[in-house]
């Protein structure tokens, strides 16, 4: 029988912390507009942070389905880029202390790695776990982001009304996470924002601005949001560019308000795919899109 234990290594100066959250995103699972990645990369770009754990990605890692870069110069092979999963240790903007978790998603041993994170959270006395990625939806930039809850006990979100009913969907280790360490009695959120699906495959930084406000509507803690924020204006100025630019995608992204603002309004409607006027799909927007961003990054 394997130890948990011996999928981790703890650092030897980890810090006394009162009843830290844990934030937590792994790269490799469905993430709409990179959300997940955005934000979490966000916080520990812009905050002073440390590692305290680090797990065996050696034995976790396929290697061959995500081979690492390695660089060759000249006649030799001078640097090899390996990946690491981490738990971090930074401070908000008031100075509370919290806990990210971040890194490739596991492709082994989901139940160990699942029981070591378990371990991880009594020995640094995590009080909740907390999860955000993006998920494609159709609707419009234009409109606020919507988002979906899910927690471990339902007085968590405050009984949401959720868009989906019973599902069977891929799992994922974030799923797995919260399911196992909700079972044993711990506190965990996740938040899937709802990312216009026209723009799934690129950066989305509102998407990621979005899921940090609602964290700090669930924990309480407060990040600096400007840069990124910045960033999502930006973004948002390239595609009304690409929009102006287009009657086509003029014509798509009215029909998505309408059928957006109809569902908001209380419309009987199945859901927000609903067509009601002929539109691109989700693939030939986010294509059109595409060739738009490529175009400005090759000027």
């Amino acid at each position: 029988m394997f130890d948990p234990k011996d999928l981790y290594e703890l650092a030897d100066d980890v810090p006394e912390l009162p009843d830290p959250v844990l934030l937590y995103h792994f790269d490799g699972f469905v993430d709409a507009g990179a959300a997940g990645r955005l934000a979490l990369g966000h916080l520990l770009a812009e905050l002073e942070h440390r590692v305290v754990a680090t797990f065996d990605v050696d034995r976790l890692l396929d290697y061959r389905s995500r081979r690492p870069i390695m660089t060759f110069d000249t006649d030799r092979w001078v640097e090899c880029e390996s990946p690491e999963l981490a738990v971090h240790v930074a401070k908000d903007a008031t100075g509370t202390p919290f806990l990210v978790m971040s890194g490739p998603e596991p492709d082994r041993e989901w139940e160990l790695f699942t029981n070591a994170v378990s371990d991880l959270v009594e020995r640094l006395k995590v009080s909740k776990l907390v999860t955000l990625h993006g998920i494609p939806m159709a609707v419009p930039h234009t409109r606020p982001l919507g988002l979906t809850m899910h927690a471990s006990r339902p007085e968590l979100i405050n009984s949401q009304t959720s868009a989906f009913g019973r599902v069977q969907v891929p799992g994922s280790v974030a799923a797995l996470l919260e399911l196992r360490l909700g079972a044993q009695g711990h506190d965990a959120v996740g938040y899937a924002i709802h990312v216009p699906h026209y723009l799934s495959q690129a950066e989305y930084p509102t998407a990621a601005v979005t899921g940090l406000e609602a964290v700090t509507r669930g924990t309480g803690l407060v990040f600096p949001l400007d840069p990124l924020r910045d960033a999502a204006r930006r973004t948002t100025t390239e595609i009304e560019e690409q929009i102006q630019a287009s009657t086509e995608l003029s014509t798509a992204i009215k029909g998505l308000e309408q059928q957006y603002d109809a569902f908001a309004g209380g419309a009987e409607r199945e859901n927000l795919m609903a067509e009601t006027t002929p539109m691109p799909t989700g693939d030939e927007l986010a294509a059109q899109f595409e060739r738009f961003l490529a175009e400005r990054d090759d000027e």
